[in-house]
């Protein structure tokens, strides 16, 4: 039986939501001030809190942060008369689990109840399953997680590359974490006291970046009101780290192969070269080597920036690191949002199942997503956000069937008038049968997934 406590200070309220709680099994206790429940809830402690905004002497925000402290594993309806936005933001800072505005049904509240008991209790179970424990040191260090035989040899890899003054190329899916392993390796490099300068080259303005890499004299160009001094300058005795290379326009790599040679830049409009040095971290998803044979990209410089490579796997190719990243992830934004105490068995299987596209960056969103839904109960599927998202090859493969369907539509001798909404009747229902058949036939659920409201979701299931 859960002890459900009532705070409120109009007696037709404490009354329906006593006789509510109790047909529904749970034990319930009343008060109508703040002060009073918060002396009760020490004495006797409670499963559930009912608070009312607006009551006499402390009020209803205040008192949450006081149960929030006190009982931090207790969940706490917020009710109030006089829903704004304001007050739905800061209840959810202050961590309460739902609010209730008046005049509710009594349906509904006796849901939430049922929701935040039922999420208590998965959050014990799931407390007692999974005890937290603290990061090891090695792991607290580095960003990079992962047991996997494909991350062994990546971890490998960067123990041989850090020490030495090799430039190195990381190559692999968007999202695997290749900024990541620059930092590593910078980190345990001889120059790990120097500076690690960041360039990404596919931000850069492709007429300023030979300005941002090797600096300007003042009146070079018009605009150049002072001097600049350049990124490759501000990694002399560090490490620069190239992201996105593939980006890295014709006419500048020439003059970035010299400076990569010599260890020397010249300032746009400057005539004397300054001495630099400084090691060479370079990125890309592309392949490179094609950039090559196409010419979009030199042969010299290429081979000066893979000296050594290091490949990373897509997450598809690493699922039995996933549990550690999500873990990983979740300890990272526990204090941005609130502290979800597990992630559920169930949600670690569908995490498994889903094919990745965005990689370790989409996992890191999806846990984020979750964790903001679950609030303090541990993430259950529903939690995740829609399946749509991860569609096999980042949704190129859906590009192209609905161009092959339109284009075989238009090429009709009478092009169709309403061709989105044959082709919403043409994919919203199997959408819909997927999800609904995913979360059991919950309405409300399958409407959270989808990102509508469970009214358009009624209206489309007819």
């Amino acid at each position: 039986m859960s002890h459900v406590l009532i705070i409120d200070d109009e007696e037709s309220i404490c009354w329906a939501l006593r006789r509510l709680a109790r047909e529904d099994g749970h034990e319930v206790s009343v008060a109508s001030s703040a002060e009073d429940a918060l002396e009760l809830a020490v004495g006797k402690g409670c499963d559930l809190v009912v608070l009312d905004i607006r009551l006499p002497g402390m009020d209803g925000l205040t008192a949450l942060s006081r149960f929030r402290q006190l009982l931090p594993d207790t969940p706490v309806v917020v009710i109030t008369a006089f829903g704004s936005l304001a007050t739905a933001v800061e209840a959810v800072r202050n961590g309460a689990f739902e609010y209730l505005t008046k005049p509710f049904d009594l349906e509904q509240a006796l849901a939430v109840i049922r929701r935040a008991l039922t999420q208590r209790a998965l959050a014990q179970r799931a407390l007692a399953d999974h005890p937290s424990r603290p990061l090891p040191q090695s792991e607290s260090n580095d960003e990079l997680v992962g047991t996997s035989p494909a991350m062994q040899e990546v971890f490998k890899r960067i123990a041989l590359a850090a020490p030495s003054r090799a430039s190195v190329l990381i190559t692999g899916e968007s999202g695997t974490g290749k900024e990541l392993v620059a930092q590593a390796i910078h980190r345990h490099s001889p120059r790990a006291d120097g500076p690690l300068v960041p360039v990404n080259l596919a931000a850069l303005s492709p007429t300023l970046v030979e300005s941002e890499l090797f600096g300007h004299v003042r009146g070079a160009f018009t605009g150049a009101d002072f001097e600049r001094k350049g990124l490759l300058e501000m990694a002399h005795g560090g490490t620069v780290f190239f992201d996105e290379a593939g980006d890295i326009p014709l006419p500048v790599q020439v003059k970035l192969l010299r400076a990569l040679e010599q260890q020397e830049t010249t300032p746009v409009g400057g005539v004397n070269a300054r001495p630099t040095e400084f090691r060479v971290v370079a990125a890309t998803h592309r392949d490179l080597r094609r950039e090559v044979c196409d010419g979009k990209f030199r042969e010299d410089l290429y081979f000066r920036l893979a000296v050594f490579e290091i490949q990373l796997p897509s997450l598809r190719e690493r699922v039995d690191d996933i549990p550690a990243l999500a873990e990983r992830f979740l300890r990272q934004i526990r204090p941005a949002v609130a502290p979800a105490v597990a992630i559920s068995e169930a949600a670690l299987d569908e995490l498994r199942r889903r094919p990745w596209p965005g990689n370790a960056r989409e996992l890191r969103n999806a846990i984020e997503h979750a964790a903001l839904l679950a609030r303090n109960g541990p993430i259950l599927p529903e939690h995740l956000p829609s399946i749509v998202a991860s569609l096999p090859g980042g949704g190129s493969d859906v590009d192209t069937a609905v161009r092959e369907w339109a284009l075989a539509r238009l090429a009709d001798e009478v092009p169709p008038e309403n061709l989105y909404q044959q082709l919403l009747d043409l994919v919203e229902p199997p959408l819909l049968d997927a999800v609904l058949e995913r979360t059991g036939q919950n309405r409300v659920a399958a409407a959270n997934v989808l990102g509508i409201h469970r009214a358009t979701l009624r209206k489309k299931l007819g």
